[in-house]
């Protein structure tokens, strides 16, 4: 059985709990929140409770930690894991800043203590199955991609951190589609975008629209808004997230010399002919998508990690790479230019 602890007992910190609690290879050893809320959550599930990191890592001994406190927390939290020899998974984002994500990421690759970062999409079924459809050259070479996720937040959802720097829908929701970006077309070079508070006026935006150019040549769209309704997210037509209800459908669209693909709907568009062109027939196929449960599988490959089975999926590196694209989005819209991402790591320090 594998001990894990917990930082961070707020709502998603709660939802791994469950997991781990319904997990039969795993068993959650102590919580770690000063928050007094916190005290009910650990009550219930009958684990002690800490005020103070360190003491719990160095009372409790747990196999691996997942940390999901506040993102300003991150860093200090991982290394403390790092510094003791403890494997954690590490919520999105892998921290606040870039130049902090590039501490976790040297403190990880020094000891070799291995950290996983939450993108949980990347554990998805659909997300799985549209990656082997590119890697099995299906799409051929791609060169197009564009996609949206619009939902409607309601007033009550807007705390006061929420209102305000970091606490937009950039770092709260666009970072999992840049993640999903970064891993099905590849590594991304530049980013332009238009971000707007027009709808609530709040200090952070809710709605952005951005072009993006990916190394291979790839180029690709994106919006997203956090204040319009819509079934175009991937929240819906995956069916996998833990609070939206299912809406089957496609919000992502990918473009290749070969064929296209829709996700979440799996549906893959090619020729008949392998030699026509725009003016011949197009043939469907659905592409088979088994039915794991996304926040399942993460959990399954986190123990994974903790017992030396396997790498992470999403290094501490690639949580890096994932930050600072978002970071660069954010600042295009700030500066209204393009802003490179080798621009963003070097602005934090990180070697080219």
């Amino acid at each position: 059985m594998t001990r894990l602890a917990l930082v961070g007992a707020g709502l998603i910190g709660q939802e791994h709990a469950t997991l781990i609690a319904r997990h039969a290879g795993a068993t959650l050893a102590a919580i770690c929140d000063p928050a007094p809320t916190a005290v009910a959550t650990a009550d219930r599930l009958g684990v002690p409770l800490h005020a103070d990191l360190a003491a719990m890592l160095d009372q409790c001994k747990p196999d691996g930690v997942i940390v999901a406190s506040p993102n300003q927390m991150h860093r200090a939290a991982a290394i403390a894991c790092i510094e003791r020899g403890i494997p954690c998974l590490v919520e999105k984002p892998l921290a606040d800043t870039v130049e902090a994500a590039f501490a976790i990421v040297q403190a990880s690759e020094q000891s070799g203590v291995p950290v996983l970062v939450g993108h949980q999409r990347r554990h998805s079924p659909d997300i799985r199955a549209a990656k082997r459809t590119i890697d099995e050259g299906a799409l051929g070479p791609l060169v197009a991609v564009s996609g949206m996720t619009l939902f409607d937040k309601p007033d009550r959802y807007f705390v006061d951190w929420r209102k305000q720097a970091g606490g937009g829908v950039l770092l709260i929701n666009l970072i999992h589609d840049i993640d999903v970006l970064r891993w099905l077309v590849g590594e991304i070079d530049s980013v332009q975008a238009f971000t707007s508070s027009a709808v609530r006026g709040f200090e952070v935006e809710d709605t952005a629209s951005l072009a993006i150019r990916f190394r291979n040549g790839a180029l690709g769209s994106f919006v997203i808004s956090d204040a319009a309704v819509s079934p175009w997210a991937w929240e819906y037509t995956s069916g996998q997230a833990l609070y939206h209800p299912t809406q089957p459908g496609a919000a992502l669209f990918l473009a290749g010399r070969k064929g296209a693909l829709s996700v979440s709907d799996l549906y893959l568009w090619r020729h008949a002919d392998p030699d026509g062109d725009w003016q011949d027939p197009l043939v469907r196929e659905h592409r088979p998508v088994e039915r794991s449960l996304t926040y399942v599988n993460q959990l399954d490959h986190f123990l994974d990690v903790v017992k030396g089975a396997v790498a992470p999926l999403i290094s501490a590196r690639d949580g890096m790479m994932t930050l600072a694209a978002t970071l660069a989005i954010a600042r295009a819209g700030r500066e209204n230019r393009a802003v490179a991402i080798a621009e963003m790591l070097a602005d934090a320090g990180v070697p080219a």
